[in-house]
C-alpha cells in the first residue's frame, strides 16, 4: 500500500470488517478486534504522514473530482481519525468483557467507524452526505441494539429525526451543485458568492447538522438514545458518533460559507450552543439515573463547541477540535464506568451509588479523573480547550462567552461531585453487587488517563491541528 492510500485505508478496513462481520454472525468478535488493530495502524499511519508532508490529497481509483471521488486530509482529519481509533479500539476490548454486549455490536459499531473515517477525509459535499447517512444507520442499529421498547423508540426516534436532518443537509447540497456545478470543498469555497440562493442552501445545511448534532432546542432525541441504548453502544455513541455531524458543519463554516453570512448566523448558533451549555447541565442535575446524567451532560458539552462560531478565530477553532477530542475520551470512559455500574448493581439509579467507590475503586477513579476534562480542571484536555475558548472570547471582546465557561465549569462540577459524594456516602446496608469484570474497567480508565493526557502534552495534537492551509 502506498502512503497516500492510508487516506482510503482508514474508511476500507472498517467498511470491509463491518460486512465480514455480519456475515459472521454470533462469531464476529475476532474479526473485530483484527479490523479495529488494522484499522488503528491505517490512522497512525496517517496521522504521521500529514505531520511530517501536511495535507494529504488521494483521488479513489485515480479519478479525480468531479467525476471520481477525491479524498482529502489535513490535521484535523488526522486529530479525528485518531481519536476514532483510540476510542473505537478501547470500546471493542470494553464489549469484548461487558457480559450481555449483543454480538451483531461489532457489525454495527464498525459501519459507524467507516463512517466516521470517511467524513473526516471525505473532500466533498455529498461524499458527507453519504458519510452522515452511514452513521444514521449505524447509530439506530447501536440504539436498537438493546431490543427493549424504550429504546427501540429511542431507536426510531433518533432515526427519524436523523434522516430529517440529512435531507435539510441535501436540500442544500443540491441547491449549490445547481448554482455552481461543482461540490468539491475548496471549490465550493472560491465559487460561492452571497445571494438569495446561497443564504437558504447554507441555511438549510447549518440546520440540518444542528439537529443532528443535538443542538439546543433540537436536543430531544439524544438523552433516550443513550440512556436507553446497550453500555457498549452508549460509549461510541457518546464518545464519536455525537460529534460527527459537528464536524461537517466546521468544514462548511470555514470552507464555504462566505464571511459575510458569518456574523448574524454565527449569533445565533453561539446563542443557542450557551443556551444548550446551562440547560444540559441543570438537567444533569436534577436526573436520578446516572446515564441520564451523562446524557444530558452531553446535551451540555456539545453547546460549547458551537461557541467557536461567534468566535471564528484560529485559537477559538482549535479549542473547539480540542474539546471534541477530550470529551471524545472522557465521556467514552464515563459511559463505561456507567456500565460497569449497572451491571455490578443491576441499575444505575444515583441511589445505588451509595457505598460503591471502595468497592470498585477503579470505576470511580475514572469518573474523577474523567470528570476533569467535564469541568474543564487542569491538567485535562477539557481544560485546554476551554482555556482556548475563554482566550478567544476575551481578545475579540465577547466576555459574555467566557462567563457562559466558567458557569458551565462549575455546574459541570457540580453534578460530578455529586456522584462521587454518593459513591463515598457509607450504604445503608450490605447489599450484595456482582463484580465488575476487570477487562471492563481498565478500558475505561485507559481513556481517562488519554483525557488527562491531552492536557498534559497538548502541544503535539495543536500542532498537528495547525497542518495544512
Amino acid at each position: 500500500m502506498t502512503e497516500p492510500a492510508w487516506v482510503a485505508g482508514v474508511v476500507v478496513i472498517p467498511l470491509v470488517g463491518a460486512l465480514i462481520a455480519v456475515l459472521a454472525g454470533r462469531r464476529a468478535a475476532p474479526i473485530a478486534v483484527v479490523t479495529a488493530v488494522g484499522a488503528a495502524v491505517a490512522a497512525a499511519a496517517l496521522v504521521r504522514q500529514i505531520a511530517r508532508d501536511g495535507v494529504v490529497e488521494h483521488a479513489v481509483g485515480g479519478w479525480a473530482a468531479p467525476l471520481g471521488i477525491a479524498l482529502r486530509a489535513d490535521g484535523l482529519s488526522a486529530l479525528f481519525v485518531a481519536a476514532v481509533a483510540v476510542v473505537g479500539t478501547a470500546a471493542i476490548v470494553y464489549a469484548l468483557a461487558h457480559p450481555g454486549t449483543p454480538h451483531r455490536f461489532h457489525a454495527a459499531w464498525l459501519l459507524g467507524w467507516a463512517g466516521l473515517a470517511a467524513l473526516a477525509v471525505s473532500a466533498d459535499a455529498f461524499n458527507l452526505y453519504v458519510a452522515l447517512e452511514l452513521l444514521t444507520l449505524a447509530g439506530a442499529t447501536l440504539v436498537a441494539l438493546a431490543s427493549e421498547a424504550a429504546a427501540l423508540r429511542a431507536a426510531l426516534r433518533y432515526i427519524l429525526l436523523a434522516l430529517a436532518g440529512s435531507l435539510a443537509y441535501l436540500f442544500g447540497v443540491v441547491l449549490l451543485y445547481a448554482a455552481h456545478a461543482t461540490l468539491e470543498l475548496s471549490a465550493l469555497g472560491a465559487a460561492v458568492t452571497p445571494g438569495p440562493v446561497t443564504a437558504v442552501a447554507i441555511a438549510a445545511m447549518v440546520a440540518g447538522l444542528a439537529l443532528k448534532s443535538a443542538l439546543f432546542p433540537l436536543h430531544g432525541w439524544l438523552p433516550p438514545a443513550y440512556a436507553g441504548a446497550p453500555a457498549a453502544s452508549a460509549v461510541v455513541l457518546a464518545g464519536l458518533l455525537g460529534k460527527a455531524s459537528f464536524l461537517v458543519l466546521v468544514r462548511l463554516w470555514f470552507e464555504v460559507v462566505p464571511p459575510s453570512l458569518r456574523p448574524d448566523a454565527g449569533l445565533l448558533l453561539g446563542v443557542l450552543g450557551a443556551a444548550g451549555a446551562l440547560w444540559g447541565a441543570v438537567l444533569a442535575l436534577r436526573q436520578t439515573r446516572l446515564r441520564r446524567l451523562l446524557a444530558y451532560s452531553s446535551v451540555g458539552q456539545l453547546g460549547y463547541l458551537f461557541l467557536v462560531f461567534p468566535l471564528g478565530t484560529g485559537p477559538a477553532l482549535a479549542g473547539a477540535v480540542y474539546l471534541v477530542l477530550a470529551h471524545a475520551a472522557a465521556k467514552a470512559a464515563l459511559f463505561m464506568a456507567a456500565g460497569s455500574i449497572e451491571r455490578a448493581c443491576g441499575s444505575d439509579e444515583l441511589g445505588a451509588l451509595r457505598g460503591l467507590a471502595p468497592r470498585m475503586p477503579l470505576t470511580f477513579l475514572t469518573i474523577g479523573l474523567a470528570g476533569l476534562t467535564l469541568m474543564g480542571l487542569p491538567p485535562s484536555g477539557g481544560f485546554v480547550a476551554k482555556w482556548l475558548l475563554l482566550g478567544a472570547s476575551l481578545e475579540t471582546g465577547q466576555w459574555w462567552w467566557a462567563i457562559v465557561l466558567v458557569v458551565g465549569g462549575f455546574l459541570a462540577a457540580a453534578y460530578v461531585f455529586r456522584v462521587l459524594r454518593l459513591a463515598f456516602l457509607p450504604a445503608a446496608g450490605a447489599a450484595a453487587i456482582a463484580r465488575a469484570p476487570r477487562g471492563a474497567e481498565l478500558p475505561a480508565l485507559a481513556l481517562a488517563l488519554v483525557s488527562l493526557g491531552l492536557g498534559l502534552a497538548a502541544a503535539p495534537p495543536l500542532a498537528l491541528l495547525g497542518a495544512g492551509p
